[in-house]
Protein backbone atom coordinates (compact mmCIF):
# COMPACT_ATOMS: atom_id res chain seq x y z
CA UNK A 1 0.00 0.00 0.00
CA UNK A 2 1.65 3.22 -1.19
CA UNK A 3 0.08 6.44 0.11
CA UNK A 4 1.54 9.90 -0.47
CA UNK A 5 0.91 10.99 3.10
CA UNK A 6 2.63 14.35 2.65
CA UNK A 7 0.58 15.28 -0.44
CA UNK A 8 -2.65 14.20 1.22
CA UNK A 9 -1.84 16.12 4.41
CA UNK A 10 -0.90 19.27 2.46
CA UNK A 11 -3.68 19.38 -0.14
CA UNK A 12 -6.66 17.78 1.55
CA UNK A 13 -9.62 19.83 2.78
CA UNK A 14 -9.54 18.42 6.29
CA UNK A 15 -12.58 20.42 7.40
CA UNK A 16 -14.79 18.09 5.32
CA UNK A 17 -13.03 14.85 6.26
CA UNK A 18 -14.58 12.84 9.12
CA UNK A 19 -12.00 11.23 11.40
CA UNK A 20 -14.23 8.37 12.56
CA UNK A 21 -14.96 6.48 9.35
CA UNK A 22 -16.89 3.63 10.93
CA UNK A 23 -18.19 2.57 14.32
CA UNK A 24 -15.80 -0.37 13.94
CA UNK A 25 -12.92 2.14 14.16
CA UNK A 26 -12.43 1.30 17.83
CA UNK A 27 -10.57 -1.22 19.95
CA UNK A 28 -11.98 -4.74 19.69
CA UNK A 29 -12.31 -5.02 23.47
CA UNK A 30 -14.83 -2.17 23.35
CA UNK A 31 -17.18 -4.29 21.23
CA UNK A 32 -16.75 -7.28 23.54
CA UNK A 33 -17.44 -5.10 26.57
CA UNK A 34 -20.44 -3.50 24.87
CA UNK A 35 -22.03 -6.94 24.48
CA UNK A 36 -21.20 -7.72 28.12
CA UNK A 37 -22.80 -4.44 29.27
CA UNK A 38 -25.84 -4.96 27.00
CA UNK A 39 -26.30 -8.43 28.49
CA UNK A 40 -25.77 -7.69 32.19
CA UNK A 41 -26.20 -3.93 32.74
CA UNK A 42 -28.58 -2.64 30.04
CA UNK A 43 -30.21 -0.01 32.29
CA UNK A 44 -27.12 1.21 34.16
CA UNK A 45 -26.30 4.88 33.60
CA UNK A 46 -22.72 6.15 33.50
CA UNK A 47 -20.61 9.11 32.49
CA UNK A 48 -17.12 9.32 30.99
CA UNK A 49 -14.80 12.32 31.16
CA UNK A 50 -11.70 13.42 29.26
CA UNK A 51 -8.39 13.96 31.09
CA UNK A 52 -5.16 15.40 29.68
CA UNK A 53 -2.28 13.96 31.73
CA UNK A 54 0.13 16.19 29.78
CA UNK A 55 -1.23 19.55 30.98
CA UNK A 56 1.72 21.46 29.53
CA UNK A 57 0.12 20.82 26.13
CA UNK A 58 -2.79 23.27 25.93
CA UNK A 59 -5.02 21.23 23.66
CA UNK A 60 -7.85 23.77 23.50
CA UNK A 61 -5.38 26.36 22.15
CA UNK A 62 -4.27 23.91 19.43
CA UNK A 63 -7.47 22.11 18.42
CA UNK A 64 -10.39 24.26 17.30
CA UNK A 65 -13.48 24.02 19.50
CA UNK A 66 -15.91 23.92 16.57
CA UNK A 67 -13.79 21.42 14.65
CA UNK A 68 -13.90 19.07 17.65
CA UNK A 69 -17.63 19.57 18.11
CA UNK A 70 -18.30 18.86 14.42
CA UNK A 71 -16.24 15.65 14.51
CA UNK A 72 -18.05 14.46 17.64
CA UNK A 73 -21.44 15.21 16.03
CA UNK A 74 -20.43 13.39 12.85
CA UNK A 75 -19.40 10.34 14.90
CA UNK A 76 -22.62 10.48 16.90
CA UNK A 77 -24.63 10.10 13.66
CA UNK A 78 -22.82 6.93 12.55
CA UNK A 79 -24.54 3.55 12.48
CA UNK A 80 -23.17 0.04 11.99
CA UNK A 81 -23.27 -1.13 8.36
CA UNK A 82 -24.80 -4.49 7.49
CA UNK A 83 -21.48 -5.74 6.06
CA UNK A 84 -19.76 -4.89 9.36
CA UNK A 85 -22.38 -6.80 11.35
CA UNK A 86 -22.02 -9.78 9.01
CA UNK A 87 -18.26 -9.73 9.72
CA UNK A 88 -18.89 -9.67 13.47
CA UNK A 89 -21.39 -12.51 13.15
CA UNK A 90 -19.42 -14.79 10.84
CA UNK A 91 -15.74 -14.12 11.45
CA UNK A 92 -13.54 -16.28 13.65
CA UNK A 93 -12.18 -14.47 16.70
CA UNK A 94 -9.62 -16.25 18.88
CA UNK A 95 -10.42 -19.45 17.02
CA UNK A 96 -14.17 -19.28 17.70
CA UNK A 97 -17.22 -18.30 15.69
CA UNK A 98 -20.35 -16.88 17.26
CA UNK A 99 -18.68 -14.77 19.95
CA UNK A 100 -21.24 -12.06 19.27
CA UNK A 101 -24.79 -13.20 19.96
CA UNK A 102 -27.43 -12.77 17.21
CA UNK A 103 -29.70 -10.79 19.54
CA UNK A 104 -26.84 -8.40 20.33
CA UNK A 105 -26.07 -7.87 16.64
CA UNK A 106 -29.76 -7.22 15.95
CA UNK A 107 -29.72 -4.63 18.73
CA UNK A 108 -26.62 -3.01 17.23
CA UNK A 109 -28.38 -2.67 13.89
CA UNK A 110 -31.79 -1.61 15.22
CA UNK A 111 -31.27 0.32 18.45
CA UNK A 112 -27.64 1.25 19.11
CA UNK A 113 -26.95 4.97 19.46
CA UNK A 114 -24.12 6.99 20.97
CA UNK A 115 -25.07 9.21 23.89
CA UNK A 116 -25.05 12.98 23.95
CA UNK A 117 -22.05 14.93 25.25
CA UNK A 118 -21.10 18.20 26.94
CA UNK A 119 -18.11 20.10 25.53
CA UNK A 120 -16.50 23.23 26.94
CA UNK A 121 -13.06 24.83 26.91
CA UNK A 122 -11.13 26.88 29.44
CA UNK A 123 -7.59 27.40 30.66
CA UNK A 124 -6.20 25.85 27.49
CA UNK A 125 -7.94 22.51 28.05
CA UNK A 126 -11.18 20.85 26.97
CA UNK A 127 -13.88 19.70 29.32
CA UNK A 128 -15.65 16.79 27.63
CA UNK A 129 -18.26 14.58 29.28
CA UNK A 130 -20.40 11.78 27.87
CA UNK A 131 -23.49 10.76 29.85
CA UNK A 132 -26.36 8.31 29.43
CA UNK A 133 -26.92 4.58 29.47
CA UNK A 134 -23.68 2.63 29.80
CA UNK A 135 -24.42 0.99 26.46
CA UNK A 136 -24.53 4.48 24.90
CA UNK A 137 -21.42 5.93 26.54
CA UNK A 138 -18.78 3.18 26.55
CA UNK A 139 -17.78 3.37 22.86
CA UNK A 140 -17.18 7.11 23.07
CA UNK A 141 -13.82 6.57 24.80
CA UNK A 142 -11.78 5.54 21.76
CA UNK A 143 -13.63 7.77 19.31
CA UNK A 144 -13.01 10.84 21.47
CA UNK A 145 -9.32 10.11 21.97
CA UNK A 146 -8.58 9.35 18.31
CA UNK A 147 -10.53 12.43 17.18
CA UNK A 148 -8.61 14.81 19.43
CA UNK A 149 -5.27 13.20 18.58
CA UNK A 150 -5.88 13.54 14.85
CA UNK A 151 -7.18 17.11 15.15
CA UNK A 152 -3.95 17.94 16.97
CA UNK A 153 -2.02 16.36 14.08
CA UNK A 154 -4.02 18.29 11.50
CA UNK A 155 -3.34 21.55 13.32
CA UNK A 156 0.40 20.82 13.16
CA UNK A 157 0.12 20.03 9.42
CA UNK A 158 -0.96 23.59 8.68
CA UNK A 159 2.44 24.98 9.68
CA UNK A 160 4.40 22.80 7.24
CA UNK A 161 4.92 23.03 3.50
CA UNK A 162 4.48 19.93 1.33
CA UNK A 163 8.27 19.48 1.23
CA UNK A 164 8.51 19.74 5.01
CA UNK A 165 5.73 17.17 5.33
CA UNK A 166 7.70 14.91 3.00
CA UNK A 167 10.65 15.16 5.40
CA UNK A 168 8.40 14.50 8.40
CA UNK A 169 7.02 11.28 6.93
CA UNK A 170 10.36 10.16 5.49
CA UNK A 171 11.86 10.34 8.98
CA UNK A 172 8.88 8.57 10.56
CA UNK A 173 8.97 5.80 7.93
CA UNK A 174 12.70 5.35 8.44
CA UNK A 175 12.18 5.02 12.18
CA UNK A 176 9.38 2.51 11.65
CA UNK A 177 11.56 0.46 9.30
CA UNK A 178 14.45 0.44 11.79
CA UNK A 179 12.12 -0.85 14.51
CA UNK A 180 10.70 -3.56 12.30
CA UNK A 181 14.19 -4.62 11.17
CA UNK A 182 15.16 -5.24 14.77
CA UNK A 183 12.08 -7.40 15.33
CA UNK A 184 12.07 -9.31 12.06
CA UNK A 185 13.10 -12.93 12.46
CA UNK A 186 13.07 -13.04 16.27
CA UNK A 187 11.90 -16.58 17.10
CA UNK A 188 8.66 -16.84 19.01
CA UNK A 189 7.94 -13.12 18.90
CA UNK A 190 4.29 -12.06 19.22
CA UNK A 191 3.45 -8.36 18.67
CA UNK A 192 0.08 -6.65 18.17
CA UNK A 193 -0.97 -3.10 17.33
CA UNK A 194 -2.65 -1.45 20.33
CA UNK A 195 -2.27 2.10 19.04
CA UNK A 196 -5.73 3.40 18.09
CA UNK A 197 -6.33 5.66 21.09
CA UNK A 198 -3.15 7.71 20.65
CA UNK A 199 -2.48 7.42 16.95
CA UNK A 200 -1.02 10.16 14.78
CA UNK A 201 -3.90 9.69 12.33
CA UNK A 202 -6.10 6.95 10.90
CA UNK A 203 -4.11 6.83 7.65
CA UNK A 204 -0.80 6.53 9.48
CA UNK A 205 -2.12 3.74 11.71
CA UNK A 206 -3.36 1.90 8.63
CA UNK A 207 0.03 2.38 6.95
CA UNK A 208 1.86 1.10 10.03
CA UNK A 209 -0.39 -1.93 10.50
CA UNK A 210 -0.05 -2.93 6.84
CA UNK A 211 3.74 -2.51 7.03
CA UNK A 212 3.97 -4.59 10.21
CA UNK A 213 1.90 -7.33 8.64
CA UNK A 214 4.02 -7.36 5.48
CA UNK A 215 7.42 -7.22 7.20
CA UNK A 216 6.93 -9.25 10.39
CA UNK A 217 4.65 -11.92 8.96
CA UNK A 218 3.40 -14.39 11.61
CA UNK A 219 5.19 -12.47 14.38
CA UNK A 220 2.58 -9.74 13.89
CA UNK A 221 -0.46 -11.18 15.66
CA UNK A 222 -2.98 -8.55 14.58
CA UNK A 223 -4.51 -5.23 15.56
CA UNK A 224 -6.82 -4.03 18.29
CA UNK A 225 -8.52 -1.79 15.71
CA UNK A 226 -11.66 -3.63 14.61
CA UNK A 227 -12.07 -1.63 11.38
CA UNK A 228 -8.51 -2.33 10.22
CA UNK A 229 -8.94 -6.02 11.10
CA UNK A 230 -12.17 -6.05 9.09
CA UNK A 231 -10.72 -4.14 6.13
CA UNK A 232 -7.40 -6.02 5.86
CA UNK A 233 -8.44 -9.50 7.03
CA UNK A 234 -6.30 -9.39 10.18
CA UNK A 235 -6.84 -10.84 13.63
CA UNK A 236 -8.82 -8.54 15.94
CA UNK A 237 -7.04 -8.43 19.31
CA UNK A 238 -8.48 -7.46 22.70
CA UNK A 239 -10.48 -8.64 25.70
CA UNK A 240 -11.56 -6.20 28.44
CA UNK A 241 -10.58 -2.97 30.22
CA UNK A 242 -10.61 -1.20 33.57
CA UNK A 243 -14.06 0.36 33.29
CA UNK A 244 -15.78 -2.96 34.11
CA UNK A 245 -14.33 -3.48 37.63
CA UNK A 246 -14.49 0.29 38.19
CA UNK A 247 -18.24 0.30 37.51
CA UNK A 248 -18.99 -2.73 39.66
CA UNK A 249 -16.90 -1.32 42.49
CA UNK A 250 -18.77 1.99 42.29
CA UNK A 251 -22.09 0.14 42.60
CA UNK A 252 -20.97 -1.64 45.80
CA UNK A 253 -22.83 -0.87 49.03
CA UNK A 254 -20.09 -1.68 51.53
CA UNK A 255 -16.33 -1.97 51.84
CA UNK A 256 -16.61 -5.76 51.70
CA UNK A 257 -18.63 -5.63 48.49
CA UNK A 258 -16.10 -3.15 47.14
CA UNK A 259 -13.22 -5.53 47.81
CA UNK A 260 -14.90 -8.48 46.10
CA UNK A 261 -16.37 -6.58 43.11
CA UNK A 262 -13.31 -7.38 40.97
CA UNK A 263 -13.99 -11.12 41.34
CA UNK A 264 -17.77 -10.83 40.84
CA UNK A 265 -16.91 -9.18 37.53
CA UNK A 266 -14.77 -12.17 36.51
CA UNK A 267 -17.65 -14.53 37.29
CA UNK A 268 -19.97 -12.55 35.02
CA UNK A 269 -17.35 -12.28 32.26
CA UNK A 270 -16.75 -16.03 32.13
CA UNK A 271 -20.51 -16.58 31.93
CA UNK A 272 -20.39 -14.51 28.72
CA UNK A 273 -17.06 -15.46 27.12
CA UNK A 274 -14.72 -18.43 27.11
CA UNK A 275 -11.27 -19.52 25.93
CA UNK A 276 -8.63 -16.93 25.09
CA UNK A 277 -11.01 -14.10 26.03
CA UNK A 278 -10.43 -15.00 29.70
CA UNK A 279 -7.53 -12.59 30.19
CA UNK A 280 -7.09 -10.98 33.60
CA UNK A 281 -6.54 -7.23 34.02
CA UNK A 282 -5.71 -7.22 37.74
CA UNK A 283 -4.23 -3.74 38.22
CA UNK A 284 -7.45 -1.68 38.50
CA UNK A 285 -7.06 -1.57 42.29
CA UNK A 286 -3.55 -3.04 42.51
CA UNK A 287 -2.18 -6.30 41.14
CA UNK A 288 -0.59 -7.58 44.36
CA UNK A 289 -3.82 -7.38 46.38
CA UNK A 290 -5.74 -8.90 43.46
CA UNK A 291 -3.66 -12.10 43.47
CA UNK A 292 -3.35 -12.20 47.25
CA UNK A 293 -7.14 -12.41 47.66
CA UNK A 294 -8.20 -14.13 44.40
CA UNK A 295 -10.19 -17.39 44.54
CA UNK A 296 -8.32 -20.40 43.16
CA UNK A 297 -10.61 -20.70 40.12
CA UNK A 298 -9.13 -17.42 38.83
CA UNK A 299 -5.92 -19.35 38.13
CA UNK A 300 -7.80 -21.24 35.41
CA UNK A 301 -8.07 -18.07 33.30
CA UNK A 302 -5.86 -18.02 30.22
CA UNK A 303 -3.53 -15.14 31.01
CA UNK A 304 -2.91 -11.63 32.27
CA UNK A 305 -2.52 -8.22 30.67
CA UNK A 306 -0.01 -5.93 32.41
CA UNK A 307 -0.94 -2.28 32.08
CA UNK A 308 0.56 -0.16 34.86
CA UNK A 309 3.18 -2.27 36.66
CA UNK A 310 6.77 -2.96 35.69
CA UNK A 311 6.11 -5.91 33.35
CA UNK A 312 9.21 -7.80 34.51
CA UNK A 313 7.97 -7.63 38.11
CA UNK A 314 4.35 -8.28 37.16
CA UNK A 315 5.25 -11.31 35.05
CA UNK A 316 7.33 -12.89 37.81
CA UNK A 317 4.52 -12.21 40.29
CA UNK A 318 1.98 -13.90 38.01
CA UNK A 319 4.22 -16.91 37.34
CA UNK A 320 4.86 -17.43 41.06
CA UNK A 321 1.12 -17.18 41.82
CA UNK A 322 0.27 -19.73 39.11
CA UNK A 323 2.89 -22.14 40.42
CA UNK A 324 1.51 -21.72 43.95
CA UNK A 325 -1.81 -23.07 42.67
CA UNK A 326 -0.22 -25.84 40.64
CA UNK A 327 -0.88 -24.28 37.22
CA UNK A 328 1.72 -24.44 34.43
CA UNK A 329 2.73 -20.85 33.49
CA UNK A 330 3.92 -22.09 30.09
CA UNK A 331 0.27 -22.66 29.18
CA UNK A 332 -0.69 -19.08 30.09
CA UNK A 333 -0.22 -15.76 28.26
CA UNK A 334 1.36 -12.57 29.59
CA UNK A 335 0.52 -9.42 27.61
CA UNK A 336 2.49 -6.23 28.24
CA UNK A 337 0.79 -3.08 26.96
CA UNK A 338 2.10 0.02 28.74
CA UNK A 339 4.51 2.46 27.04
CA UNK A 340 6.29 -0.21 25.02
CA UNK A 341 8.91 0.45 22.38
CA UNK A 342 11.24 -1.87 20.51
CA UNK A 343 13.96 -2.06 23.20
CA UNK A 344 11.45 -2.96 25.89
CA UNK A 345 9.71 -5.51 23.67
CA UNK A 346 12.96 -7.35 22.93
CA UNK A 347 14.07 -7.29 26.56
CA UNK A 348 10.73 -8.65 27.77
CA UNK A 349 10.71 -11.31 25.07
CA UNK A 350 14.21 -12.43 26.12
CA UNK A 351 13.19 -12.47 29.77
CA UNK A 352 9.99 -14.50 29.41
CA UNK A 353 10.31 -16.42 26.13
CA UNK A 354 13.81 -17.80 26.45
CA UNK A 355 16.79 -18.48 28.65
CA UNK A 356 19.87 -16.22 28.24
CA UNK A 357 23.16 -18.17 28.37
CA UNK A 358 26.76 -17.48 29.39
CA UNK A 359 25.93 -14.49 31.55
CA UNK A 360 23.83 -12.67 28.93
CA UNK A 361 21.09 -10.40 30.29
CA UNK A 362 17.71 -9.54 28.74
CA UNK A 363 18.91 -6.00 27.99
CA UNK A 364 21.70 -7.46 25.81
CA UNK A 365 19.19 -8.69 23.22
CA UNK A 366 18.76 -5.91 20.68
CA UNK A 367 18.30 -7.59 17.31
CA UNK A 368 16.99 -10.79 15.77
CA UNK A 369 20.60 -11.96 15.41
CA UNK A 370 21.01 -11.93 19.19
CA UNK A 371 18.04 -14.27 19.54
CA UNK A 372 19.24 -16.57 16.79
CA UNK A 373 22.69 -16.99 18.34
CA UNK A 374 22.43 -20.30 20.21
CA UNK A 375 25.49 -19.41 22.27
CA UNK A 376 23.58 -16.54 23.88
CA UNK A 377 19.95 -17.63 24.02
CA UNK A 378 17.93 -20.84 24.25
CA UNK A 379 14.21 -20.79 23.35
CA UNK A 380 12.66 -22.07 26.57
CA UNK A 381 9.51 -20.08 27.36
CA UNK A 382 8.58 -19.44 30.98
CA UNK A 383 5.21 -18.07 29.81
CA UNK A 384 3.65 -17.19 26.44
CA UNK A 385 4.68 -13.54 26.12
CA UNK A 386 2.92 -11.02 23.86
CA UNK A 387 3.48 -7.29 23.32
CA UNK A 388 0.59 -4.88 22.77
CA UNK A 389 2.41 -1.99 21.10
CA UNK A 390 0.63 1.35 21.31
CA UNK A 391 1.72 4.97 21.23
CA UNK A 392 5.31 4.43 20.09
CA UNK A 393 4.12 2.29 17.20
CA UNK A 394 1.36 4.48 15.78
CA UNK A 395 2.50 7.92 16.95
CA UNK A 396 6.30 8.04 17.15
CA UNK A 397 7.09 11.33 15.41
CA UNK A 398 9.51 12.49 18.10
CA UNK A 399 12.22 14.67 16.49
CA UNK A 400 10.79 14.04 13.01
CA UNK A 401 9.45 17.58 12.54
CA UNK A 402 11.81 19.56 10.27
CA UNK A 403 10.74 22.75 12.06
CA UNK A 404 12.30 21.31 15.19
CA UNK A 405 9.37 21.74 17.59
CA UNK A 406 7.34 19.07 19.40
CA UNK A 407 4.00 19.73 17.71
CA UNK A 408 3.73 16.10 16.62
CA UNK A 409 4.73 14.56 19.94
CA UNK A 410 2.04 12.35 21.57
CA UNK A 411 0.19 13.49 24.68
CA UNK A 412 -1.10 11.27 27.50
CA UNK A 413 -4.82 11.70 26.94
CA UNK A 414 -7.41 9.43 28.56
CA UNK A 415 -11.20 9.20 28.64
CA UNK A 416 -12.29 7.23 31.67
CA UNK A 417 -15.42 6.15 33.52
CA UNK A 418 -16.41 8.96 35.88
CA UNK A 419 -19.42 7.50 37.67
CA UNK A 420 -21.88 4.62 37.63
CA UNK A 421 -25.47 5.39 38.66
CA UNK A 422 -24.19 8.69 40.04
CA UNK A 423 -21.61 7.00 42.27
CA UNK A 424 -18.01 8.10 41.67
CA UNK A 425 -15.71 5.60 39.96
CA UNK A 426 -12.07 5.10 40.97
CA UNK A 427 -9.02 3.53 39.38
CA UNK A 428 -5.94 3.06 41.57
CA UNK A 429 -3.62 1.15 39.18
CA UNK A 430 -0.15 -0.12 40.11
CA UNK A 431 1.30 3.32 39.47
CA UNK A 432 0.43 5.71 42.31
CA UNK A 433 0.61 8.64 39.85
CA UNK A 434 -2.10 7.14 37.62
CA UNK A 435 -4.87 7.03 40.26
CA UNK A 436 -8.10 8.63 39.03
CA UNK A 437 -11.26 9.68 40.83
CA UNK A 438 -12.45 12.00 43.56
CA UNK A 439 -9.68 12.48 46.16
CA UNK A 440 -11.82 11.29 49.07
CA UNK A 441 -12.86 8.17 47.16
CA UNK A 442 -9.28 7.43 46.12
CA UNK A 443 -8.25 7.50 49.78
CA UNK A 444 -11.15 5.21 50.70
CA UNK A 445 -10.16 2.72 47.99
CA UNK A 446 -6.53 2.84 49.13
CA UNK A 447 -7.67 2.03 52.66
CA UNK A 448 -9.78 -0.91 51.45
CA UNK A 449 -7.33 -2.37 48.92
CA UNK A 450 -4.00 -1.25 50.37
CA UNK A 451 -0.88 -0.08 48.57
CA UNK A 452 1.06 -3.34 48.31
CA UNK A 453 3.17 -3.62 45.18
CA UNK A 454 2.45 -0.10 43.94
CA UNK A 455 5.11 2.26 42.64
CA UNK A 456 5.15 6.00 41.97
CA UNK A 457 6.71 6.62 38.57
CA UNK A 458 6.21 9.29 35.87
CA UNK A 459 3.32 8.73 33.47
CA UNK A 460 4.50 7.99 29.92
CA UNK A 461 2.25 8.62 26.92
Amino acid sequence: MIVNLARRAHDHNWELDPITRSLLDTDFYKLLMLQFIWKHFPKTRTSFVLMNRTPSVRLADIVGFHALEEQLRATQKLRFHKSELIWLAGNTFYGRRGIFEPAFLEWLERDFRLSDFELAAGGGQFSLRFHGLWTETTLWEIYALSIIDELKTRAAFKRLSEFELDILYARAKTRLWEKMERLRGVPGLNVSDFGTRRRHSFLWQEYVVKAMSDVLGPSFAGTSNSYLAYKHDLEAIGTNAHELPMALAALSNSDEELKTAQYRLLELWQQTFQGELLILLPDTFGTTQFFRNAPEWVADWKGQRVDSKDPFVAGDEYIAWLEEYGRDPRQKRLIASDALDVDRILELHAYFAGTPRNGAKPADFRTARDFLDERRWTPQPRIRFSAGWGTFLTNDFRNCNPLGDDGFNPVSLVCKLNDSEGRPAVKLSDNYAKAMGEPAEIERYRRVFGLAGMANVPVVA
